[in-house]
């Protein structure tokens, strides 16, 4: 299966561009206490009506499903492929719908790479893969899905064994390629909202930390350092397949909006939002 990044449905037309007056409505719109501690809601995002008949033309945030045992080069730290969830699906679903044109799907769905249904969303979600474990099987479908046009974002995983760990499933997966740091003028930084940086987005308790860090402690940072990468894997045509956001965390960006006003501010609204709208509009777009 190929994917049609075409869709009427999903035409950009109209996109937003960061201005002080999309920041500004960004800032009023937030929804202080958050709904961090309701597992059993929405979290406090509001439902919006949504076409079921036209589920196709919308874009629907999925997230994978795999398992959390360490990994080949974990450290025995991190979380597993629920991390941030469900409130950073659900914020950055509204977000996405708020700030674009897209029509957007406001119930996000959670999925295993053999599942078949992997196709019918070309914006895949991983998290937390420095103790991810995949089976052949696993290995298998995601390079299908990826040179059938889908597209993988990898986030929040810190320090050199995680990226190792990454990068190990990667080899098996795309064993003819290699990740490459992508430079600051890729259309994936700019196509939206020119970024003028790599961002950093730290979670919110190293932020609110004594000394404001924008890296998170206690990883094995050695050879790669704490700076953020930002890397692809691209097919043959220099499409980004895989989009590996190492040393950073966009999900906690999205994840615990709600929390703090200043961190929505300075995080949420000027890093974690711009560049996750800008990593799906290209992977909807290529």
């Amino acid at each position: 299966m190929t994917f049609n990044h075409n869709s009427a449905g999903l035409a950009l037309v109209g996109l937003l561009c960061l201005s002080s007056s999309v920041l500004l409505a960004m800032q009023r719109g937030w929804r202080g206490g958050g709904g961090y501690q309701d597992r059993g809601s929405r979290a406090g995002v509001p439902m919006w009506d949504h076409d079921k008949n036209f589920d196709h033309d919308a874009f629907r945030f999925a997230r994978v499903i795999y398992r959390s045992d360490g990994g080949r080069y974990g450290r025995g730290r991190g979380g597993g492929w629920d991390t941030d969830y469900p409130d950073a699906d659900l914020n950055f679903s509204l977000r996405l719908r708020q700030l674009t044109s897209i029509k957007v799907n406001p119930d996000p769905i959670q999925l295993e790479l053999t599942d078949p249904r992997i196709f019918d969303y070309p914006f895949l979600y991983m998290i937390e893969v420095g103790r991810m474990s995949l089976s052949e099987v696993e290995i298998a479908a995601m390079r299908k899905y990826c040179l059938n046009g889908g597209f993988i974002m990898v986030d929040d995983f810190w320090g050199d064994g995680a990226l190792l760990n990454m990068r190990h499933y990667a080899k098996l997966a795309f064993p003819e390629r290699e990740p490459e740091e992508v430079p600051l003028d890729h259309q994936i930084f700019q196509c939206v909202y020119p970024l003028e940086e790599k961002p950093q987005i730290p979670s919110i308790h190293s932020w609110q930390g004594p000394g404001g860090d924008t890296y998170e402690w206690g990883h094995d940072y050695g050879q790669f350092g704490s700076a953020p990468h930002y890397m692809a894997i691209y097919d043959d045509a220099r499409r980004i397949m895989m989009f590996i956001c190492h040393n950073t965390d966009l999900g906690d960006g999205w994840e615990r909006e709600g929390e703090n006003a200043d961190y929505f501010q300075e995080v949420a609204v000027k890093k974690s939002y711009p560049l996750g709208i800008n990593i799906v509009t290209y992977a909807m777009t290529h």
